[in-house]
């Protein structure tokens, strides 16, 4: 068991918008042993609020948290010793291994469990669908907008998908741009750059993309990825406000305070302090 709270290893598989902002929110209650792990080619939309923008410019910063690319432990050790989150590209998860952590978080959001188990650590949680709580992880936290979000769950799985974005500012799916074709996605627009209804802001193997209304382009892929028919790469926010477009969602929040409070549970309560034994929601 670790000695206080600072100590606690955790790695947070995924470092997208929704990972970024549970690193920060961990970062600042003082969990200062936080890993990140990615693919080499991240796929993140809201790339201005996420960590995985370091595996591409070698550091990025978030709220005035920074995070900085590393490539093995001891560059992990040297992050962790000026307080910055390394961010390393190990998609087979070698990583655990290496440093034993204490908590695992599954941030990917594939909608599917990519290969985390209930004995990766002592506290393991999944975001979202696809995992089911006392089972594969310890928790499942519930990451679809509405009522539910950022809820807790001990026993059983989060809500399924929908397939339908959350609503923000009267819009769904309207709101989410996706790639007309495979290929490769170009574009010089910048994010927070404000769009009208049929703006092109970039394409893919020639096809234009297009958003369907009008607000702040909240998040764009990266533009040279390789992407596939479909995939989501931008997404507009009709409130139309560009600081947004730089600070962690409401969303990301509330899911971040439930990581939290597992922790708290697991490690920092004298009477629970293993996470199977508590009573489910």
């Amino acid at each position: 068991m670790p000695r206080g709270l600072s100590d606690i290893r955790i790695i947070i598989r995924g470092a997208g918008d929704l990972a970024t902002g549970t690193a920060c929110r961990l970062h600042r209650s003082g969990f200062f042993k936080l890993l990140m792990t990615e693919v080499e080619h991240p796929l993140a939309v809201r790339r201005m609020v996420s960590f995985c923008e370091a595996i591409h410019e070698g550091s990025w910063t978030v709220e005035g948290i920074q995070s900085a690319r590393a490539s093995s432990l001891d560059e992990v050790e040297d992050s962790w010793m000026n307080g910055i989150i390394p961010v390393v590209v190990d998609a087979e998860n070698a990583f655990r291994i290496k440093i034993n952590p204490d908590v695992v978080i599954d941030a990917i959001m594939a909608k599917k469990n990519t290969g985390t188990r209930i004995t990766d650590a002592t506290l393991v949680i999944g975001l979202g669908p696809g995992f089911c709580a006392g089972e594969d992880v310890h928790y499942v936290i519930e990451t679809n907008r509405g009522h539910d979000l950022g809820r807790l769950i001990s026993k059983g799985p989060a809500l399924p998908d929908t397939g339908v974005p959350g609503n923000i500012g009267g819009k769904t799916s309207q709101r989410v741009v996706r790639s007309p074709a495979d290929g490769i996605f170009h574009s010089s627009l910048q994010i927070g750059s404000f769009v009208t209804k049929g703006t092109v802001v970039g394409n893919v193997s020639g096809s234009p993309v297009e958003v369907a209304v009008t607000g702040v382009l909240r998040g764009l892929i990266r533009p040279g990825t390789r992407v596939t028919t479909d995939l989501k790469i931008g997404d507009v926010d009709p409130r139309g406000e560009p600081s947004m477009c730089l600070t962690i969602s409401e969303k990301a929040g509330a899911i971040a305070g439930a990581v939290l409070e597992a922790i708290l549970m697991t490690f920092n309560n004298p009477i629970i302090n293993r996470p199977h034994v508590l009573l489910g929601t």
